[in-house]
């Protein structure tokens, strides 16, 4: 172990989240915990849950437990995807009739989620399907992480868990932090609470909507003490990106207009925390950031650059998904994005060398910030 801090960021997107999922499955199985000192893990929506999942498997290997830590990601997931011939009928009506109210094909009939006949639907469709785990969030993440037991795993070093929420109300941004025993069911159902699928979470008296109103994934909270607690702050940060970044032509369909809009959505939040990343490492590079600038601008870090990393989706895959795709489960869909998680997070890995000693203060995607030009970014790791 070099001992460089890491920490890994882990965006949302429904259930192309699986991605997420097959990277730190590679990651974990490739030792990094032990090569590299990891500070922290973040995430928004599925991201969240992926990452918390990471989290406690690194928390019980801390305590000796052998259990390959990607083993409880993987495992989640594949009771998240559809099994039953049931599950799968239902899994492929859904996603076709998406489909076909993207294309204009079908009328769109809008339902609140918190309306009586949108709950009687959806009691239906478990009563039977019969498995809580596919229709129940909550009863699946109830299955896969002990809540309970977190008081004695979490300790004062320990990685911190940072996940991103939407207050409703407030119209602010929450991110719940492990630091400040807030990684709860609440919080990670709170951060997956997409609005036209699932009422508002609450939380100690806020209500919550899916993390990509506010971070996806949380990256800023790794700087600052109030977030991160006594864990150290990261020498460098590996984002999981989920949302496409970069588009070949202007989308003209309908459906692929509300792909292009949903990427942009995803990625607009993460943009905006490279971007203040990047500002904190110019600062640093010119001796700017003074321990009372620090102080004022809520950061607690040390006088080298933080470097930004960045784990992609494989062009091939990203050609074949659409928005209804992040909310298909079906096992070959599910499988194909582990899969490339996978082979993406060992490409990553394999860049990073033997011997990991990249210029500091380099942000590995010059079209995400707006700094890139004058020397701030460098190129994809």
């Amino acid at each position: 172990m070099n001992g460089k801090r890491i920490a890994i960021a882990c965006q949302g997107g429904g259930s192309q989240c699986a991605f997420v999922a097959g990277a730190l499955n590679a990651l974990f199985a490739q030792k990094v915990h032990e090569r590299f000192r990891i500070v922290g893990l973040s995430g928004t929506s599925g991201g969240a849950f992926t990452a918390a999942l990471g989290w406690i498997g690194l928390l019980k290997w801390a305590q000796g437990d052998q259990t390959p830590i990607g083993d409880r990601i993987i495992a989640c997931w594949k009771d998240l995807s559809a099994q039953t011939p049931q599950e799968i009928a239902l899994d492929r009506v859904s996603i076709e009739s998406v489909r076909l109210v993207e294309s204009g094909m079908l009328p769109s009939i809008a339902s609140s989620p918190s309306s009586f006949r949108f709950q009687l639907l959806s009691k239906m469709v478990a009563k039977m399907i019969g498995r809580a785990e596919f229709t129940d969030l909550r009863a699946l993440l109830l299955k896969h992480i002990d809540f309970d037991a977190l008081k004695g795993l979490v300790h004062p070093e320990s990685p911190v868990m940072l996940v991103g929420a939407g207050d409703v109300l407030e119209g602010g941004f929450k991110t719940f932090s492990s630091a400040r025993g807030e990684i709860k069911i609440d919080a990670l159902l709170a951060s997956a609470a997409i609005p036209n699928l699932f009422p508002a979470v609450w939380v100690d008296g806020h209500a919550y909507w899916d993390g990509i109103f506010s971070s996806n994934p949380p990256i800023i909270g790794f700087l600052q003490k109030a977030f991160r607690g006594d864990a150290l702050w990261p020498e460098d940060i590996w984002v999981i990106q989920v949302n496409r970044s970069k588009h070949d032509t202007v989308p003209e369909r309908p459906s692929d207009i509300s792909d292009r809009r949903n990427h942009l959505a995803g990625n607009l939040s993460l943009q905006h925390e490279l971007q203040l990343v990047d500002v904190v490492n110019m600062l640093i590079q010119e001796g700017a950031l003074t321990d009372r600038f620090k102080s004022r601008l809520g950061v607690d870090i040390g006088n080298s650059p933080i470097t930004v990393r960045f784990i992609r989706m494989s062009e091939a895959l990203q050609e074949n998904l659409d928005y209804p795709s992040k909310l298909s489960r079906l096992p070959s869909h599910i499988n194909r994005l582990i899969a490339d998680g996978e082979a993406q997070a060992m490409g990553f890995l394999a860049n990073l060398g033997e011997e990991y000693t990249p210029a500091p203060g380099t942000v590995a995607d010059q079209s995400m910030l707006g700094h890139a030009a004058n020397g701030h970014a460098a190129s994809h790791a």
